[in-house]
């Protein structure tokens, strides 16, 4: 069965995702949005007590479920300092250099409402500093948050409401080019959001039928290292990570088709599900390269580490300048999407993982016999 991908509604999905800031630890409304769509696709999300989502699309069996997990949270900032000026020194949410957040629009969500404002150097004006604008270091400590609000002093920005503690969320920025390029901040994950939602569209659009329950999850604090630690239920045997790939010199990863992660920093992905991913990349058509992140940590090193004995594999779609003001192309996030509704009606081939604790019989094996290696032809 070959799954349609309705380019359009991922697209759209990704549009508005990307229009509801999501900072880690400011996730409540897009947490909202995301439950109805689910519902309005035909699922009951659930909720955990911050809001991480988890939506069973009914298979033919329970135990051995699979999950498919992307993360809503993004990149941001937080009030570290109310300064004599009035501005605010910020610190980062996330891991992301202040290189990036140098003149970006943003907003600072208080106590008393939302205020905005501008991110910038220290020394920001080259007709006062000169040289000086050039040769500041880079770093969080050397920009500061300028409101715009009539504030000139620390006792007027806390009369504002604004303190020490408040989320600031950056401007994504979008653009879509008619190319296929999509230029923004927070693609990571957004976009594997509405990958996510596009998947399950298709199969409910197809009234696909899936050999085992397919856990939809949506976790909220990836970026900050906990992920998907404590959404995974007993039932679930194998779990595909839907995240970003970091296109860049050095890497093997491309903003076209899917990239199938083999190791992050935590070490290899599961050897048997990288390996389905990679033959149904193959024999549905679907173009992928595979590469490895050495920086890179996702929501399957966080599920291992809580530690949930579960398979777990990433696939990507290659983002240019991750963590930065991103790139990616549109038919990158449709073979991502493919190739996740594919493998949710693919056949289930380790029976035994339906079970947490079983003997040896079923166990997999590892291809280890002597690879054949037929002699040069001979010279013309």
């Amino acid at each position: 069965m070959t799954i349609h991908i309705d380019e359009t509604y991922l697209t759209r999905q990704l549009k508005t995702l990307l229009s509801i800031p999501s900072p880690t630890g400011y996730t409540d409304e897009i947490v909202h949005y995301c439950s109805g769509e689910l519902e309005r696709l035909g699922l009951q999300p659930e909720l955990t007590r911050r809001g991480a989502i988890r939506a069973i699309r009914q298979g033919s069996r329970r135990q051995g479920a699979r999950a498919m997990v992307s993360h809503l949270d993004t990149l941001g900032a937080q009030v570290k300092a109310v300064n004599e000026n009035g501005r605010l020194e910020l610190v980062p949410i996330g891991h992301w250099s202040a290189r990036f957040a140098e003149g970006a629009r943003v907003t600072i969500f208080s106590g008393t409402g939302s205020f905005r404002g501008t991110i910038l150097p220290l020394k920001a004006s080259g007709h006062t500093f000169n040289e000086e604008v050039d040769t500041l270091p880079v770093g969080w400590p050397h920009v500061e948050l300028r409101i715009d609000a009539v504030t000139a002093s620390r006792a007027e920005t806390l009369s504002l409401g604004i303190d020490i503690g408040d989320i600031v969320a950056v401007d994504p920025s979008p653009e879509f080019l008619e190319n296929g390029f999509i230029n923004s901040r927070h693609l990571d994950d957004k976009a594997g959001v509405a990958i996510t939602l596009a998947a399950i569209e298709a199969l409910e659009r197809a009234g696909a039928v899936t050999p085992v329950d397919t856990h939809w999850l949506f976790t909220i604090a990836e970026e900050v290292g906990v992920g998907a630690s404590s959404i995974l239920t007993h039932d679930v045997a194998s779990m595909l990570t839907i995240d970003n790939g970091t296109t860049a010199p050095g890497q093997n990863s491309s903003e076209f088709g899917v990239t199938i992660a083999m190791a992050d920093q935590s070490g290899p992905f599961d050897y048997h599900l990288t390996k389905k991913l990679v033959d149904l990349c193959r024999s549905e058509g679907i173009p992928f390269q595979k590469d490895i992140f050495r920086y890179y940590r996702s929501d399957s090193a966080s599920a291992i580490e809580a530690g949930h004995d579960v398979r777990t594999a990433l696939a990507t779609f290659g983002i240019d300048a991750s963590h930065g003001y991103e790139r990616i192309h549109a038919s990158a996030l449709t073979a991502v999407a493919r190739l996740v509704a594919t493998f949710a009606i693919s056949r289930v081939e380790i029976t035994r993982d339906a079970r947490e604790i079983s003997g040896v019989e079923g166990f997999t094996h590892q291809p280890t016999e002597e690879a054949s290696n037929p002699p040069p032809a001979d010279p013309a």
